[in-house]
């Protein structure tokens, strides 16, 4: 017996899985289609610069979590842990400034080597939008009215809440980090190895820190909304107003912070206690400094990622799959014949099954395991008569008709 077995993190996807995952994609897409947005797939995986340069050198991804290897020729390769980076690389690289705004979705497999757990993977997937090129409010607020009515569509948003806050524009952010770095230098004693180490290079990430002894330390350290100058008020009161507008409900959440020197203004994320400690379903936010950070033109930014893993599992059912036509020869000498007719019937739009082998018992057996909706069967006579009979695998009513008419007469079986 053989020892092959998945790689730990790794999940295969079939059956209920498998439908579950891609009623989310296809589901969210179609909503994205609605709002303008169209797809981007960018490789699996980028030069691990990419990364670096747009996440950090001192984030927990970055540190900790990427799967990064050199390839022959000696170039440093890391598998994508997000789908940000690769987009703006995407936008940059395409020469895409005098094309915007430009709204982009996205899909697929994403990597972090972290402790499996439910909910979260070595390999999980991801569906994301990228608003390029908007710098006003409302593109904040077009980008959260559609996460919200992806989960409506997948019929779970009554279950998620809506947390916002306010980050600020980079004047309010760089006179609360002075803020904080005081706050923190005097806790010093208190804080992990790894947060003196961000203490000097990027202070804010120590509000993500989930060491105990780290979030005792900042549990009173003072709150960014606090330090928010007059335009950064008045960018997230028109947020609050959209959504106020649209009927989208949120509660404000003073400690949702982004520690990365390129998010401002306005951060979300959509929350849920039905998973356990994976709150988080989606979460995104405004990066105004992102693209310019990484080499192209300053152009502002918002966007927002989901777990698909996550959203499958809030899913209060299994999407049904489609239910096939099965045809079933008789005996052997009927086989070209059922052959032909399948071959027909599937370049007219069917879904048709035609076992391989066994007798008619068999067949018929097969056709209840996949499902059937109707079955299509093929003897000596009707063969000869160049007629088939079509039983009804719901309500057992049996009738025969022309092969010639067969697209016809199973019309009401197309799914």
């Amino acid at each position: 017996m053989s020892n092959l077995q998945s790689v730990r993190g790794t999940h295969d996807l079939m059956f209920d899985d498998v439908l579950r995952h891609r009623h989310v994609e296809e589901r969210a897409f179609e909503v994205a289609k609605r709002y303008g947005f169209s797809e981007i797939a960018t490789p699996v995986f980028e030069f691990t610069e990419v990364f670096t340069r747009t996440l950090g050198g001192t984030s927990d991804i970055v540190t900790k979590e990427m799967y990064t290897f050199e390839t022959k020729g000696g170039e440093r390769i890391t598998l994508r842990p997000e789908g940000t980076a690769g987009v703006a690389r995407a936008f940059i690289e395409g020469g895409l400034a005098q094309q915007t705004p430009l709204k982009f979705f996205y899909r697929g497999a994403m990597f972090r080597h972290e402790r499996p757990q439910k909910g979260r993977q070595r390999q999980f997937h991801q569906i994301g939008i990228e608003l390029l090129g908007v710098p006003g409010p409302q593109a904040d607020v077009e980008s959260i009215a559609l996460g919200h009515h992806i989960l409506t569509e997948l019929g779970i948003a009554g279950t998620i809440t809506l947390e916002l806050n306010s980050l600020g524009d980079p004047e309010s952010r760089a006179a609360y980090r002075d803020v904080l770095v005081n706050y923190l230098t005097a806790r010093k004693d208190e804080l992990s190895a790894e947060s003196l180490e961000r203490l000097e290079r990027n202070p804010m990430r120590i509000l993500d820190s989930k060491d105990p002894g780290d979030r005792a330390a900042v549990a009173e350290a003072p709150l960014l909304s606090e330090y928010l100058n007059e335009t950064s008020r008045a960018f997230f009161e028109k947020v609050k107003t959209g959504l106020d507008a649209l009927g989208i409900a949120y509660k404000i959440n003073p400690a949702l912070v982004r520690g990365l020197d390129y998010y401002c203004h306005t951060a979300f994320e959509f929350t849920t206690d039905a998973l356990g400690a994976q709150g988080t379903v989606m979460g995104g936010g405004r990066y105004d400094g992102l693209i310019g950070q990484m080499g192209g033109p300053a152009t502002p930014g918002v966007g927002w990622a989901a777990g698909i893993e996550r959203l499958s599992m809030l899913l209060k059912e299994t999407p049904t799959a489609p239910r096939p036509i099965a045809f079933i020869p008789v005996s052997e000498a009927e086989d070209a014949v059922v052959q032909s007719l399948a071959a027909r019937l599937r370049k007219a739009g069917f879904i048709v099954d035609v076992g391989y082998s066994g007798n008619m018992k068999k067949r018929m057996n097969r056709a209840d395991k996949i499902k059937a909706v109707a079955a299509v069967i093929i003897g000596g006579d009707e063969a000869r008569d160049g007629n088939a009979t079509v039983r009804n695998l719901t309500s057992g009513e049996q009738t025969t008709v022309s092969q010639n008419t067969l697209e016809a007469a199973l019309a009401a079986f197309r799914q």
